[in-house]
């Protein structure tokens, strides 16, 4: 990969890239089909995000790489959220985020390749403060 000469840019790069061929190889995707797991990112974080309170929401992003972060805040509405989402208007938000590809396993386990790949930069700590906020039958995809 080229390097920038930018050191957190370089690094910033690299950790994003480390969790799109996570989710790559959660399905065995080739790396010819990186559009596909960066839209499940985006998908995912974007649900994520509208379903936490705003400080929550900021929390989560603190621990995120930066790059990935401002994936996140895209299109981000605070005063618009928490959307008040069960398990399954969660799973229809990132269904409608997502371009239509045919996911092995569905929505659900997508979601749970995405948060596993996230694991990595998001202390488990934060996990379980996030859980707190979320209904019981969404809090069970998270790690």
């Amino acid at each position: 990969m080229p390097q920038t000469g930018y050191h957190s840019i370089d690094t910033t790069v690299d950790k994003t890239n480390r969790i799109l061929h996570l989710i790559e190889e959660s399905y065995d995707w080739p790396k010819e089909r990186r559009n596909q797991s960066y839209n499940a990112l985006r998908a995912v974080l974007h649900a994520l995000r509208d379903r936490l309170t705003v400080d929550e929401a900021v929390d989560f992003a603190a621990q995120l790489p930066m790059l990935v972060r401002g994936m996140y805040y895209d299109g981000w509405r605070p005063s618009q959220v928490p959307k008040k989402m069960h398990k399954n208007e969660f799973l229809d938000q990132v269904r409608a985020e997502m371009p239509p590809y045919e996911i092995h396993g569905g929505t659900e386990d997508l979601v749970r390749a995405v948060v596993e790949a996230l694991r990595i930069y998001i202390a488990e700590g934060e996990w379980e403060d996030i859980k707190a906020e979320l209904p019981k039958d969404l809090a069970a995809m998270l790690p």
